[in-house]
């Protein structure tokens, strides 16, 4: 069974970094991508960034590109996203999730939420002074 566990969330100033991170057992990280989701209650979920499973190709949405870094340091089972000069718009639930066997390939990369079957259950993120 995959179980996905975020972990970081907080409050955090305008302008300011915090990192947040994504656990991942049932399944090895060297065969199944890893994205990351944001949504506030009554809006969509949005896609921010995805990690391909072999060569740790990494995709983000416009939105956080050139502030938000993802990252599985040391290649084990645990996915981290760096997200720097906060707006604060961006406080959200952040989630975590993984795609179905076989819906990804090994250099796949996707920020669509229908791509993913397995989802942690979010960390929150307030940005606020």
């Amino acid at each position: 069974q995959v179980h996905l566990v975020e972990s970081g969330g907080g409050l955090v100033q305008p302008g300011g970094s915090l990192g947040i991170s994504c656990a991942v057992s049932g399944l090895s990280l060297d065969h199944y991508a890893v994205a990351w989701f944001r949504q506030a209650p009554g809006k969509e979920r949005e896609g921010i960034s995805c990690i391909s499973a072999f060569d740790g190709s990494t995709y983000y949405a416009d939105s956080v590109k050139d502030r938000f870094t993802i990252s599985r340091p040391n290649a084990k089972n645990t996915v981290n996203l760096q997200m720097n000069s906060l707006k604060p718009e961006e406080t959200d639930g952040y989630f975590c999730a993984t795609p179905p066997p076989g819906g990804l390939s090994d250099y796949g990369v996707d920020l669509r939420p229908e791509s993913f079957s397995s989802w942690g259950q979010g960390t929150q993120v307030t940005v606020s002074s």
